[in-house]
């Protein structure tokens, strides 16, 4: 069976779903340029009337990853979002295509394109000591780790920090999986920077062996952000219970 065009099955199935909708986006690796044989369809559908969810489908051929929502609801998820520093919501509408004729959703997409164009913002001095600390400790386990498992998870973690802290540093908006590599190219190309494939032959050379590549690419990182941070560093932990009474000893009264 021969599937439709992206956009076409988009618009067949909020017409026969969602007859309610006021508008709705199509958006992910099919507008953006960089689909995959795997590609789904990732479509957010702006009605009123129904139960904000999210549901993964196949529809006429392709698999669909569907968001429901509310203006409210979007406008929840586009705060939740920047408070971690990812704009997934603020993307999926910003950059989607319009499914749906009408200006029903412009105040909203409006919205969701200034969240992207002004970004994450700086990080507070305690996140960002945070993660000064946490991949300076990254770094002592990446100099120590043999070859094998072990060593191969504390490189991909030390990337994926590296990265995080980069983009962080630099304002960028951070990423998951594939995100945080396109939010890092995002950047070279922005900055004329080559973060992404030094990034890249550094986590090749770890897992095989070779570490040294990418200590020094988080020494870059950590330099960036004011350098290595571990010896006397002091969080608070976010705990808000009440504080433990001591238990009075008073066998000897």
């Amino acid at each position: 069976m021969t599937r439709p065009a992206p956009l076409d099955a988009a618009r067949n199935l909020v017409g026969e779903r969602f007859p309610a909708a006021t508008q709705a986006w199509l958006g992910g690796s099919v507008v953006l340029g960089e689909a995959t044989a795997t590609s789904d369809l990732d479509i957010t559908v702006l009605d009123e009337s129904a139960v904000v969810h999210r549901e993964s489908l196949l529809f006429e051929g392709w698999p669909v990853e569907l968001f429901v929502h509310s203006e409210a609801s979007i406008r929840h998820f586009v705060a939740k979002d920047l408070a971690q520093r990812k704009p997934t919501m603020a993307r999926l509408i910003a950059r989607g295509v319009e499914l749906l004729p009408g200006e029903a959703g412009a105040e909203i997409r409006k919205q969701c394109e200034q969240t992207l164009e002004t970004g994450p913002g700086p990080l507070s001095n305690d996140a960002l000591d945070s993660a000064r600390y946490a991949l300076s400790d990254l770094v002592d386990d990446l100099r120590g780790a043999a070859p094998g498992p072990i060593g191969a998870a504390i490189a991909v973690e030390a990337w994926r920090r590296t990265a995080d802290l980069v983009l962080a540093v630099n304002g960028h908006w951070a990423g998951g999986g594939k995100w945080l590599a396109r939010e890092l190219l995002a950047l070279d190309e922005a900055a004329g920077t080559t973060w992404t494939t030094t990034l890249h032959e550094s986590l090749q050379l770890a897992v095989a062996g070779d570490t040294t590549p990418l200590e020094r690419a988080a020494d870059a990182a950590l330099a960036e952000a004011g350098g290595r941070l571990w010896d006397g560093h002091h969080q608070v932990a976010p705990f808000r219970g009440e504080r433990a009474v001591p238990v009075m000893d008073d066998s000897n009264r």
